[in-house]
C-alpha cells in the first residue's frame, strides 16, 4: 500500500518516550537498574494522514500528566519535510518496582520526578 503499518506508531511512541527520558538525564536501562519499571497500561493513537515509506518523521513527545504512580506521555508524529501532523496519541504508564508493585515516583525518587515534571506540556522532538 506504500504506507507505514499502524503497528509502527507504537514503536515510534516508544522511541520518543525513551529519548525524552534520556534528555532528563537517565537512560531507560538505568531506570531499570535502579529498580524502576514503566509498563504501558493504555495506548491511544489517532491517525490523521498516512506516513509513507522512506519518509523522515519527527516524533514530538512530552509528559501530559504525572500524578502518584501514573504518568501519561503525549505524542505527535509529523512528516519532517512539511511539518504535517500524521498522528497524535498518548500512552499511560505506572511506575512500578520489579514485582510490578506501583510506586509513587515523587516520594521514591524526587529528583527524577522534578526533572520529568519540567517536561509537562513541553514538546520534545526526535527524528
Amino acid at each position: 500500500m506504500g504506507v507505514a503499518h499502524h503497528s509502527n506508531y507504537a514503536v515510534w511512541f516508544e522511541v520518543g518516550r525513551t529519548d525524552l527520558i534520556r534528555k532528563v538525564g537517565l537512560s531507560y536501562s538505568e531506570l531499570e537498574s535502579r529498580g524502576f519499571l514503566l509498563p504501558v497500561v493504555d495506548l491511544h493513537c489517532r491517525f490523521l494522514s498516512p506516513a509513507r515509506y522512506d519518509e523522515t518523521l519527527c516524533i514530538w513527545t512530552w509528559v501530559g500528566e504525572m500524578r502518584g504512580p501514573k504518568i501519561t506521555f503525549c505524542y505527535e508524529v509529523r512528516r519532517a519535510s512539511e511539518d504535517t501532523l500524521l498522528a497524535r496519541g498518548e500512552t499511560i504508564h505506572f511506575w512500578t518496582d520489579r514485582n510490578l508493585k506501583r510506586l509513587n515516583l515523587e516520594r521514591k525518587e524526587p529528583r527524577l520526578f522534578q526533572l520529568l515534571s519540567e517536561r509537562i506540556f513541553s514538546r520534545q522532538t526526535e527524528e
